[in-house]
């Protein structure tokens, strides 16, 4: 028997707080209360809601944690990762499509979350090491194995969630360093795209 996904009671509120059709193209808004990934253009999609929300609950944000989130799209996760930490100027977050970022940028102010940082992606650079140590990570595409370049951002007794080789992987970081990994289900997401190493 499958286990079910627990969304936490503050992922839900979030996800109402911050409703998705905000962050979607004209032309597909219309389709937002569908469970289902919505294109964005440039090969990129909106993640399904329960697949955020998952999550989400798995990466457990808290008022006050520096969060990135790496893949951002058109900024839905970086508004609701805003609205879990309750400080805008706590959230990071990087895309590598350039009209995604400007498409993100102008409905991240749109809906009242201007003060995330916002930047395009480097394709030689994965994450923002710029910006780090960061006390959580959420990762909205898939690597072929967990990349050594985003735990060392990851700050002591912080989480890393990320999709890799089609599992979910819940990773934590001890007080002294110690890595822990939580395999999760199986999802789909479109490649996370870096052309460095590790």
């Amino acid at each position: 028997m499958r286990r079910r996904r627990k969304i936490t009671d503050r992922t839900r509120a979030a996800m109402l707080s911050v409703p998705r059709p905000l962050f979607l193209p004209e032309d597909v808004r219309a389709y937002a209360a569908e469970d289902r990934p919505l294109p964005l253009g440039h090969g990129q999609t909106n993640s399904q809601p329960t697949t955020v929300a998952h999550m989400l609950s798995q990466l457990d944000p808290q008022p006050g944690d520096r969060v990135l989130d790496v893949g951002s799209g058109s900024g839905w996760t970086a508004a609701l990762l805003a609205h879990l930490v309750d400080r805008q100027d706590l959230v990071y977050a990087v895309e590598r499509v350039p009209e995604l970022v400007n498409l993100a940028r102008t409905q991240l102010t749109a809906a009242g979350f201007g003060q995330v940082t916002l930047e395009q992606a480097d394709p030689d650079v994965l994450g923002m090491p710029s910006r780090a140590p960061f006390d959580k990570i959420l990762v909205s595409a898939e690597a072929p194995s967990l990349p050594d370049a985003l735990m060392l951002q990851v700050a002591a007794g912080g989480r890393l969630v990320i999709p890799v080789a089609g599992r979910l992987l819940v990773v934590d970081r001890s007080q002294s360093g110690e890595i822990t990994v939580r395999r999760l289900g199986r999802y789909a997401f479109v490649p996370l795209r870096w052309t460095g190493r590790g």
